[in-house]
């Protein structure tokens, strides 16, 4: 199976950019669809982006859309998640995921594997 480990969170001010990786061993992440959720203090995590199996199709939360853009490198076996313009309701806890199975999820549970997360804080 595949493990994932998040890494470039940080803290930031508002209309700062970021850049997240997640990087993918065990596994290539030519076997899977991936995505991005986050976690904010007292929320739900919820879906941000994603990025499927075979077509490599991006989707994106109406909250991100326009300002996210979420990547991957076969050749580093990583998935990328670049954040720009950001503001203080995108403070929360970043984790990425993946799934097996073909097509586009936003569902917590159609994603299998997770890594720990990444903190990402935007100070206004």
């Amino acid at each position: 199976q595949v493990q994932l480990v998040e890494s470039g969170g940080g803290l930031v001010q508002a209309g700062d950019s970021l850049r997240l990786s997640c990087a993918a061993s065990g596994r290539t992440l030519l076997n899977y669809g991936m995505g991005w959720f986050r976690q904010a203090p007292g929320k739900e995590r919820e879906f941000v982006a994603s990025i499927t199996r075979y077509t490599g199709a991006t989707y994106y939360s109406d909250s991100v859309k326009g300002r996210f853009t979420i990547s991957r490198d076969y050749a580093k076996n990583t998935m990328y998640l670049q954040m720009n313009r950001l503001n203080p309701e995108d403070t929360a806890v970043y984790y990425c995921a993946a799934r097996s199975p073909a097509g586009q999820a936003t569902a917590l549970t159609s994603y299998a594997y997770w890594g720990q997360g990444t903190q990402v804080t935007v100070s206004s």
